[in-house]
């Protein structure tokens, strides 16, 4: 530490002295520097609060014999892990998790590539109307309800579907793709590549406005054709918001679509549909044995939220920021 012509500490010390964000009352000068920005993420942060975490003071539900009609939370005897072992002891409950699962890898390896592949072709387009186009026909699906899906897919692939019509009418057998329970993991998929393969391709294309044009330009110059540009350069600036997108995705592996699934559940039957939030739903609302959908949501939430360290912790060792660091 040096003094100035008056004799102060300049250097480090003096900012200590001064009670910057480096030495004492540091928190007080940042909470005055961002009390705008507090005060724009302060409802934000309320609903956040109020319908996330408020909520989780029901998850004791799941160490209770809860009943709402008779008795209230703070009311309701306490079973300890009774629940927990109803639950475990369910078939079905083995049966949801099991189709859960697989839903979730088919989806991971059938939906996941393809909203990365349009980015990739859109990308290419040179003309701005003719992608502005397109990009808006692949968007328009997202805001339909699946109600409205699931009754486009019936009109073109059911039994009195215009497919099935058009295989009977030039002497084919028709058939039912909605109702047959061996494609239904199949056919769910291809609903949700329809409907929101659009919305991803919005952010796959915002990430790849963010890369530097003249490292294209750079490859062109050394010899690089358009597919090792693409290699080269496109596909390491999409590897941080795909490794991002992955870790989302898989600590959102259990739930696969609630609405989508129950709309469908009775034309397949509960053998090939039953997933992890249909099972809880049948289970907590139809049945009212809350304390054991409660057990099973709980589950839910510790099992997610493993699945997302884990593949955090991978996505740090590939050299990637995932969703956190320390």
């Amino acid at each position: 530490m040096t003094l100035d012509i008056r004799g102060r500490a300049k250097g480090p010390g003096r900012a200590k002295a001064r009670g910057t964000p480096t030495g004492r009352g540091g928190w007080w000068h940042r909470l005055r520097r961002d009390r705008a920005l507090l005060l724009m993420t302060a409802p934000a942060v309320g609903l956040l609060l109020l319908f996330t975490y408020v909520p989780l003071i029901w998850t004791t539900v799941a160490y209770l014999d809860y009943d709402p009609f008779t008795q209230g939370l703070w009311t309701s005897p306490w079973v300890g892990f009774d629940n927990f072992t109803l639950l475990f002891e369910d078939s079905r409950f083995w049966d949801a998790f099991a189709n859960t699962l697989s839903i979730t890898f088919i989806q991971l390896v059938l939906f996941f590539p393809v909203p990365i592949a349009l980015a990739l072709l859109l990308n290419s387009v040179l003309s701005d109307r003719v992608r502005g186009l397109v990009q808006s026909i692949l968007y328009l699906p997202h805001f339909f309800s699946w109600v409205l899906v699931i009754t486009i897919f019936q009109q073109m692939l059911g039994g009195a579907g215009l497919l099935a019509q058009q295989l009977r009418a030039h002497g084919h057998e028709g058939f039912d793709l909605m109702t047959d329970p061996a494609v239904f993991r199949f056919l769910i998929t291809a609903q949700l590549v329809w409907k929101d393969a659009g919305w991803g391709v919005i952010v796959f294309l915002a990430a790849l406005s963010a890369v530097n044009q003249d490292l294209y330009e750079a490859a062109a110059v050394d010899g690089a054709n358009r597919w090792r540009r693409m290699w080269h350069v496109t596909l390491p600036a999409l590897r941080p918001v795909v490794a991002l997108l992955l870790v989302l995705r898989v600590g959102d592996s259990l739930t696969v679509g609630f609405e989508q699934i129950l709309l469908q559940r009775d034309a397949v039957g509960p053998g090939a549909s039953e997933v992890f939030d249909t099972y809880v739903w049948w289970v907590g609302i139809a049945n009212t044995d809350y304390g054991i959908a409660a057990a099973g949501g709980l589950i839910k939430g510790v099992f997610s939220l493993v699945l997302v360290l884990i593949a955090n912790k991978v996505a740090h060792m590939l050299g990637e920021q995932g969703v956190y660091r320390k």
